[in-house]
């Protein structure tokens, strides 16, 4: 298999097990935590990571925006075990999906349905800086909004 995709699902997986470590450390009261007024709160950040690899895969297979819209209408987290459930399932479900992918699949070029067009590789690579971005933001929110420190380490 191709190790650079091994590589980015790796750096992938680092993100998702520290995302698991850190709402191992929150309390479900914690998801209700809103640090800036018309922005998401940590809850709502938390839903979004954890659907990201399988949405993200999906936009990057040609999804367009009617089933994109379908696919998050029918996801209810409601507590951090299923939102810690949803975000490994669905990591393991892009995993899989990728792991699987020929040489001649990874260079395919798949559109957005907002009309962004990337090799499916360059996908695997967006997930990973998108997974990236939002834990960030979350280990800020809790570390300088929520004033709870995580102690959780970001990197390997």
């Amino acid at each position: 298999m191709n190790s650079y995709r091994t590589y980015a699902l790796h750096q992938i997986e680092v993100a998702v097990v520290s995302v698991v470590a850190m709402i191992d450390r929150l309390d479900e009261a914690d998801l209700l935590v809103k640090p800036t007024e018309g922005k998401h709160s940590v809850g709502e950040l938390l839903k979004h990571i954890a659907v990201i690899c399988r949405a993200d895969f999906h936009i990057s297979g040609g999804a367009t925006q009617e089933e994109m819209s379908a696919y998050y209408t029918g996801v209810s987290l409601n507590n951090l075990k299923d939102i810690q459930a949803e975000l490994l399932s669905n990591y393991s479900y892009l995993e899989q999906a990728f792991r699987e992918m020929t040489e001649e699949e990874l260079h395919q070029e798949m559109t957005s349905y907002w009309g962004v067009t990337y090799t499916r590789y360059e996908w695997l690579l967006e997930i990973v800086a998108h997974v990236y971005h939002h834990r960030g933001q979350l280990h800020a929110m809790l570390v300088h909004c929520n004033g709870k420190d995580p102690k959780v380490p970001l990197f390997e």
